[in-house]
């Protein structure tokens, strides 16, 4: 992963986003379409597009920082930059250490995609990104949990036959359904997982996360957040 722009002098000797000039905005960029990185090395996705519109609505200077998911957030935790845009669903787990802005993705379904339609998704084995509410869901459905730390493993684990089944945000495994000629395809049913995505901070951070739900809530409002939502998941995605 490319470390992107880092900390500004200025915020390592306040230790505070308020007397910072520059936000930090912490992302995964390697869950396309949510986020990735592009081939200049520059982060890309929907939630680069959402996150610098924020910013600009915000009224706030910010910077792109990369992470791996497993770290995500002990980094923010630890200052490494000041919120986490990156695909991350509301949990009532998550929100015991950090605090989340209200979603600006719906709750959506998850979806096992599996290399055959009789694929045991209850007692098989299945792959999930590590540290995710679809690990957990695998974990306590019966199934045999194999997890990696990054999301493109879990659907190699399938390809490979290490895994009968790959659990994930479906959003994220249509690509790979639909350009796979039939070697993998949707299994059982989709499954209801969190209160949506949306944008964590530390919990002393609720002046920075009131601005971003302000900045939120004027694209509800002025309706421009639905359309960029269908442009990255395609005019069938669940809107606001």
């Amino acid at each position: 992963m490319k470390k992107l722009l880092l900390a500004t002098a200025l915020l390592a000797l306040t230790g505070g986003v308020a007397a910072a000039q520059t936000v930090r905005l912490g992302t995964e960029g390697a869950y396309p379409p949510f986020n990735f990185i592009d081939d200049s090395g520059n982060v890309a996705g929907f939630e680069r597009e959402l996150g610098d519109e924020l910013c600009k609505r915000a009224g706030l200077t910010c910077e792109w920082v990369t992470t791996d998911w497993d770290s995500i957030i002990p980094n923010l935790q630890s200052g490494n930059y000041d919120v986490i845009i990156a695909g991350m669903s509301i949990t009532d787990e998550r929100a015991q250490v950090v605090d989340f802005s209200m979603n600006y993705v719906p709750p959506a379904a998850s979806a096992y995609a599996a290399g055959s339609a009789d694929a045991d998704i209850t007692g098989g084995v299945v792959s999930a990104q590590v540290g995710t509410i679809q690990a957990a869901h695998v974990a306590e459905s019966g199934a045999t949990l194999l997890e990696f730390p990054t999301p493109d493993e879990t659907v190699a684990a399938v390809r490979n036959g290490e895994a009968v089944a790959v659990f994930a945000d479906k959003d994220y495994l249509v690509p790979y359904v639909n350009e796979s000629n039939g070697a993998l395809m949707f299994v059982g049913e989709d499954v209801p997982l969190g209160g949506g995505v949306g944008m964590a901070f530390r919990q002393s951070d609720d002046e920075l996360r009131g601005k971003f739900d302000a900045a939120i809530q004027s694209m509800k409002d002025d309706g421009t957040l639905n359309p960029l939502i269908k442009k990255h998941f395609g005019p069938d995605a669940k809107v606001f």
